[in-house]
């Protein structure tokens, strides 16, 4: 089964969305199998973080925007932005697809974890997540 989750972010910033992935879980009525995540774009990722404190969401996205500064005068592409270079770095240091478990017609998730789009541009975005379930 495939099918495309969209997600509206509010600019940078993770954006939880693991209901809708476990909603597409219990769709395909499949018990055992694993759950492939991708996403569409090349200025977002995908991570599975902590789902419990929203102060590490905080930290994570403050850490990346330490890491990966904007302005820097090394980046040549910048026609669509101060944020753009910075936001294609983000998501190449973080990832672009994860591959999750299904165990008992359900993720494999630990208590803590949940699935997020990492949004690395300032304004709101549409974003496509492709999700493949397969037995």
């Amino acid at each position: 089964m495939i099918q495309t989750i969209t997600i509206d972010t509010r600019g940078q910033g993770l954006h939880e969305f693991t209901s809708e992935v476990e909603a597409a879980v219990r769709k395909s009525g499949l018990q055992e199998g694993l759950c492939t995540l991708f996403i569409r774009h090349t200025s977002a990722s995908l991570v599975i973080q902590e789902n419990a404190d929203p102060d590490v969401q905080r930290d994570l996205q403050a850490w990346i925007s330490r890491a990966v500064k904007e302005g820097d005068s090394l980046y040549t592409h910048t026609v669509e932005g101060p944020d753009d270079m910075p936001a294609h770095i983000k998501a190449a240091l973080t990832a672009t697809s994860l591959s999750i478990p299904i165990q008992d017609g359900r993720l494999a998730l630990g208590t803590w974890q949940g699935i997020y789009l990492w949004e690395h541009r300032h304004h709101r975005n549409r974003r496509q997540v492709v999700v493949h379930i397969g037995g």
